[in-house]
């Protein structure tokens, strides 16, 4: 790809034109707001003008409302031979092109699962797709010039890609990300009309929670108008949940011993779910699952005393050697006194984890390719988590 036009100079826009100029592509910006198109240019991102011949790819990045209207101009123009959009809902902008552009077969919906909190092209990052997911939505009628032109964008934003239908994709990203906002949404609105001193106990767990509250107001707007079928059915899902929450919890707090019972082991088991519906999720950073997104990774085991501070000492020295204790885990020595301490490392780092938590005097041991300790048996262990917050 040698020529491309980027329709939307927001931070997607501008993150895709960064990316793509970063890698030898001339890219040509605009926007209905002048002073965006500008503001990108100056970052380099492009160049804030019109190209003077049709295009190799035009990058539509506009909300998911107003895709149609843009991709219809931008082919009555000739403005290029293939387009793609951006929007983070695709049935309706696919069934504007097939209704309304004049050539549809030169059209293909795009999603990059990627954004910030933040707004604007000063929020752009030439970084912001790089290992993430990009959802490709062809229609019965995309060309395969279309297709490869979107499948060469993705590669040059250092992203994944994925091809689904518009309406799967519409029902996961429901899930996945326009629901989570609206909770966000409204958890961060009642820090408004919280008890006094609620800033004071604020911790990381609640910026977690709320960051993607910040969002733009009237681009989520838009995109929970375009998507409101499939919101308004996960919405449905979590009021048949509330409806079970709120009585176990009144009944915790008020019942009696039979009441409490039962509205615990209604707590537990909504927890539960919780806890296996993140193992399906994207590891932060990659584009897959955990487990099929991460490089093999073999276990470190190392013994430590039950002293006071010994535990955190180790944890400080895997940090320290680019080590992770995320996916850290204890248990009780079978061989001996102490605890036994097993760490997940990249198959290519392993060794070196080994050799270094070795020379600084740590008892460290890689587990064997059968999955058992080189040193010891599994005999005796009981696993428990590691807390790292």
């Amino acid at each position: 790809m040698r020529t491309m036009t980027v329709i939307g100079t927001g931070l997607i826009g501008t993150s895709v034109a960064l990316a793509v100029s970063g890698r030898g592509v001339t890219v040509f910006l605009s926007d209905r707001d002048p002073a965006a198109a500008r503001t990108a240019a100056a970052l380099g991102a492009g160049l804030a003008r019109a190209p003077g011949e049709p295009v190799d790819l035009a990058v539509i990045a506009v909300p998911p409302s107003q895709v149609g209207a843009v991709l219809t101009d931008a082919q009555e123009r000739g403005v290029a031979r293939a387009y793609t959009d951006v929007a983070s809902v695709k049935a309706g902008p696919e069934r504007a092109a097939l209704r309304r552009a004049p050539d549809p077969a030169r059209y293909i919906g795009g999603h990059p699962l990627a954004g910030r909190e933040r707004s604007g092209p000063l929020a752009a990052r030439a970084e912001l797709f790089r290992d993430r997911n990009w959802v490709l939505t062809p229609s019965r009628l995309t060309s395969d010039e279309a297709f490869e032109r979107a499948l060469e964008l993705v590669a040059l934003c250092g992203a994944h890609p994925v091809v689904m239908h518009s309406r799967d994709h519409d029902a996961a990203v429901a899930v996945t990300s326009h629901v989570p906002h609206l909770m966000a949404s409204l958890m961060a609105a009642r820090l408004g009309e919280g008890p006094a001193g609620l800033a004071r106990v604020a911790g990381q767990g609640l910026r977690d929670a709320t960051r993607i509250a910040a969002g733009d107001s009237r681009l989520w707007g838009d995109i929970l108008q375009a998507n409101a079928p499939a919101v308004a059915g996960v919405l449905k899902d979590l009021h048949a949940d509330l409806s079970r929450l709120v009585p176990a919890l009144d009944a915790l707090a008020r019942g009696g011993a039979a009441e409490r019972d039962l509205g615990m082991r209604t707590l537990v088991d909504l927890l539960e779910r919780g806890i296996s519906g993140l193992a399906g999720i994207p590891a932060a950073g990659h584009g897959r699952t955990a487990d099929a997104a991460s490089p093999e990774r073999h276990g470190v085991l190392v013994r430590v005393a039950e002293r006071p501070g010994e535990l955190a000492r180790l944890i400080a020295a895997v940090t320290d050697l680019g080590g992770s204790a995320e996916d850290a885990a204890a248990g009780l020595s079978g061989g001996g006194p102490g605890l036994t301490v097993r760490f997940a490392a990249p198959a290519g780092t392993a060794g070196r984890l080994v050799t270094a938590l070795a020379a600084d005097g740590w008892d460290a041991v890689r587990e064997d390719d059968g999955g058992r300790p080189a040193r010891e048996g599994r005999e005796g262990r009981k696993d428990t988590r590691i807390p790292t917050a």
